[in-house]
């Protein structure tokens, strides 16, 4: 399978045709090969617009849901991103494709161990994962110039809101169990925030001290 030509057919019938139009996310969905994030028996469908199974009761989004995202953090390249979520690694390479340094946070061992070696296999080296419950953030890396949810959260914690930069931006997908609306927070001030709803989205449950608890889920 010519894996490139998929790529770029991801990313003209899945993306671009639904209005993704942000040309550094555009270029880092054609740079990232999601075929390497997924089990090999599943490597065959890694380009087609629908979430996939990465074990540990946990997926790697759909194409268009990571571009989605990426574009709604609105940014210009060399940005300090916190991630909460690596899961596969996918969405922390499409990030770090244009941010300047990526903070990746993972509570699942397994994962980040994975996420890490084919991040290192295919040059991300600009990084950072730290295994650790993710509703807090990092404090230790604050401020952020963008932070990014992969997990649906019961409310805004609020420790993401103290990490972000004045002007900085939150995406984050915030409902039940069952279903989300992504929101979008700007702070626009200290304390202060705009928060705006994209659209109705469905994640795995962001579980910890600040989230979902393990025996709600």
């Amino acid at each position: 399978m010519d894996f490139a030509i998929s790529r770029r057919r991801m990313v003209e019938q899945h993306i671009k045709s639904r209005g993704v139009t942000d040309a550094l996310v555009l270029e880092a969905m054609l740079q990232v090969p999601r075929h390497l994030f997924v089990e090999d028996a599943l490597a065959g469908q890694a380009y087609g617009d629908y979430p996939l199974p990465i074990g540990h009761r946990q997926t790697i989004s759909q194409p268009y849901m990571v571009a989605v995202m990426t574009e709604a953090l609105q940014l210009k390249g060399g940005e300090r991103v916190l991630e909460i979520g690596t899961g596969s690694g996918y969405q922390t390479a499409v990030l770090a494709r244009i941010a300047g340094r990526v903070y990746s946070v993972e509570r699942i061992p397994e994962l980040a161990r994975r996420a890490r070696r084919i991040l290192d296999q295919i040059g991300c080296s600009n990084v950072n994962i730290k295994v650790t419950d993710g509703t807090f953030g990092w404090e230790e890396q604050m401020p952020f110039d963008a932070i990014l949810v992969t997990a649906g959260a019961p409310s805004i914690p609020r420790g993401y809101l103290e990490q972000l930069e004045v002007g900085g931006k939150l995406v984050i997908p915030v409902g039940s169990l069952g279903s989300q609306v992504l929101m979008r927070v700007t702070k626009t001030a200290e304390g202060r925030f705009e928060e705006e709803r994209l659209l109705d989205c469905r994640f795995v449950p962001l579980i910890g001290g600040n989230g979902w608890q393990n025996d709600e889920y």
